[in-house]
């Protein structure tokens, strides 16, 4: 799983993961915040008051800090995290990441469909290739290998997300299933590559776990409420590639 990254410029914001006491970037962590009744809750837009703690976007990472109760540790208060929590957080993060998309779609900056998104890549203007994991391989590669193609002598790669399946990429084009999409270059496209990069880290390569898949369920039947809230202050991200699995 190649997951890209960013290149750290002077001035941003550093934070140190309470599971590796390593410190880097923001944008692969999570901040987490403890609720007025000792909840721990996940700030993913980072704007909720209170101190904040955060831990890298990683399900082992996450299984450890709730197994040896390392939020009390780390807030210096009693802090009760639930014992899917890393499941509820991966079905946050891929919502955010449809929600991202969708918004794209609705500002005329994304688009779905295999013709639609060949022609976007070929006018050079694509900023993300969106495809969904559980499509067939062949036409995934054809528009992949146009994604690493080449213009003019020069390396044109358009970077691919591949963390979806074809129900959550429906969910951004308000259809029942989509398998090829794509972002035009821009904000749309970097948020959704940031969020991409978070989310490959909670979710297993080949399948959702059974408590994710019903998360994400009973959160997407709220999409359509919350998209512009949850997906208006998404942070941008490094590109990142997640490979997908199998053929429809």
């Amino acid at each position: 799983m190649t997951r890209g990254g960013m290149t750290k410029t002077r001035g941003e914001p550093e934070r140190r993961c309470i599971a590796t006491g390593e410190s880097g970037p923001t944008d692969r962590l999570v901040r987490f915040v403890l609720g007025p009744d000792g909840q721990v809750v996940p700030d993913l837009a980072e704007r909720l008051p209170g101190r904040g703690v955060w831990l890298t976007a990683q399900r082992s990472l996450i299984e450890k800090v709730v197994a040896k109760k390392l939020f009390s540790r780390a807030f210096k208060a009693q802090a009760m995290a639930p014992a899917d929590l890393a499941d509820r957080l991966e079905a946050l993060l891929a919502q955010r990441l449809i929600n991202v998309i969708g918004l794209a779609r609705k500002a005329g900056q994304a688009v779905a469909g295999f013709e639609k998104v060949r022609a976007r890549l070929k006018g050079g203007n694509a900023g993300a290739l969106v495809q969904a994991s559980d499509g067939a391989a062949d036409g995934k590669a054809k528009l992949t290998r146009l994604a690493d193609g080449l213009s003019d002598g020069e390396a044109k790669r358009v970077p691919g997300i591949e963390i979806l399946d074809s129900t959550e990429l429906g969910l951004a084009f308000g259809r029942d299933f989509a398998i090829h999409a794509a972002l035009d270059r821009g904000g749309f496209a970097d948020r959704a590559i940031g969020e991409a990069a978070r989310l490959c880290g909670l979710r297993p390569s080949d399948a959702m776990t059974d408590a994710t898949r019903q998360i994400s369920a009973q959160t997407g039947l709220q999409a359509g409420a919350q998209t512009g809230a949850q997906a208006g202050d998404v942070r941008q991200g490094g590109p990142v590639t997640v490979p997908g699995q199998g053929d429809q």
